[in-house]
């Protein structure tokens, strides 16, 4: 495969938040991040989000937009007007966490909505899946919910649930009578950590057996909106050790960003296929 830089930018337009990442490719010589960024949405309009992170993280890796060989939108990205291309989720999360960790033989994608095991060859190939039911119980929406309860921060979830000391079981599958749960633990003085840890805790149950049902083995890392949260990230390690799985759970600083750091990797790889043909984008992607 030809070595020629691409620079391209990737953009995953989740349920609850945008992620950019400005990418330069060289094929086989490797490939590294340039910038990136993600912005929540919190009501606002996805689209004027999507444009202007997307202007600030080609600002902040040195390029202006008409240098870009290709923008490639994943998620829900479709709705991005300036967009080159548009790839499926499970791929670019699949070809995002390989490219985090050479080791990966699958990516738990653990989104605003929904949850997907994926599993993967060395060449990121998708060679089977599992996903969630509509529930939310098992999302990043619900442990959003449960946080405005509780009166915490997104970002104090993971580190609040690595202090628990006597975890709080949470066996409703149902969101809506999880937070019920919920509300009668606050009522009994249950510490925030131990809720927390609970919830993590049959979060990490419920995944598992996603990665088990889909025949996951060796490393998985996981990806996506909850990747960060470090509690429900070590709530899954502890269920995996303790099942006795033949699962090694990882994550990555970015992990967040595999989707969009994908997707610029599969631009990539689709610019070299079109520019084979003579065709460029480059110079159609400065709205």
């Amino acid at each position: 495969m030809s070595t020629e830089i691409m620079r391209v930018a990737g953009i995953d337009v989740g349920s609850s938040a945008i992620k950019v990442a400005v990418v330069e490719d060289a094929g086989t010589a490797g490939a590294r991040v340039l910038a990136k960024g993600s912005e929540r949405i919190r009501r606002r309009d996805p689209v004027k989000i999507t444009a202007d992170l997307f202007h600030e993280c080609v600002e902040s890796a040195g390029l202006r937009t008409d240098e870009l060989a290709y923008v490639a939108t994943t998620g829900e990205g479709e709705s991005v007007p300036f967009r080159t291309g548009h790839f499926y989720g499970m791929t670019t999360h699949a070809r995002g966490g390989l490219f985090l960790d050479a080791d990966a033989r699958a990516v738990l994608d653990i989104g605003a909505l929904h949850t997907r095991g994926v599993l993967i060859d060395e060449r990121a190939k998708v060679l089977g899946y599992r996903m969630t039911s509509q529930c939310a119980s098992g999302s990043g929406q619900f442990l959003e919910n449960i946080s405005r309860y509780l009166g915490v921060t997104l970002e104090e979830i993971g580190p609040l649930s690595l202090t628990a000391d006597q975890p709080e079981p949470c066996s409703s599958i149902c969101a809506v009578l999880a937070e019920t749960d919920v509300i009668n633990m606050v009522s009994r003085g249950i510490s925030a950590p131990n809720i927390i840890k609970g919830i993590h805790q049959s979060m990490a149950g419920r995944y598992l057996r996603l990665l088990v049902s889909a025949g996951a083995r060796g490393v998985t890392l996981v990806t996506g909106g909850l990747a960060g949260d470090v509690g429900l990230v070590k709530a899954l390690a502890e269920a995996a050790a303790g099942q006795k799985t033949p699962l090694e759970i990882r994550a990555h600083p970015d992990s967040v960003y595999a989707g969009a750091m994908g997707a610029a990797l599969w631009g990539a790889f689709r610019a070299r296929k079109l520019a084979a043909r003579g065709i460029s984008f480059g110079a159609g992607v400065q709205s």
